[in-house]
């Protein structure tokens, strides 16, 4: 059990890396909130993840708060996710992870 969960941090953190390396912040962002509200695990998604702050998002994902506000105003607008003192996530953001240039107007 213990080198199981050694190997799921480990690819973890690998993924991680990558996602730093190759993905625009934008992406990034998209991705974290993704991951905080469970997509893509066993079981029914949360599309409501817990109240967490612009600059611990920017911490996670290596930007600025200002950056991760317009990115969140930005998803808002377009009706990926809504924003209003909690966040909740729509399964249509995962389409700004999966494409490799997705369709977001600036």
């Amino acid at each position: 059990m213990f080198v199981s969960y050694l190997l799921g941090r480990t690819i973890r953190v690998e993924e991680d890396l990558v996602d730093q390396l190759f993905n625009s912040s934008e992406k990034r962002l998209a991705r974290a909130l993704l991951l905080l509200a469970n997509f893509g695990k066993e079981g029914r998604p949360e599309t409501i993840i817990p109240k967490v702050s612009q600059e611990t998002l920017a911490k996670m994902i290596g930007t600025t708060r200002s950056r991760v506000n317009c990115f969140m105003n930005k998803f808002r607008k377009l009706g990926l996710i809504d924003y209003n003192g909690h966040i909740e996530i729509h399964s249509s953001l995962l389409n700004v992870v999966l494409h490799e240039s997705p369709h977001i107007n600036r």
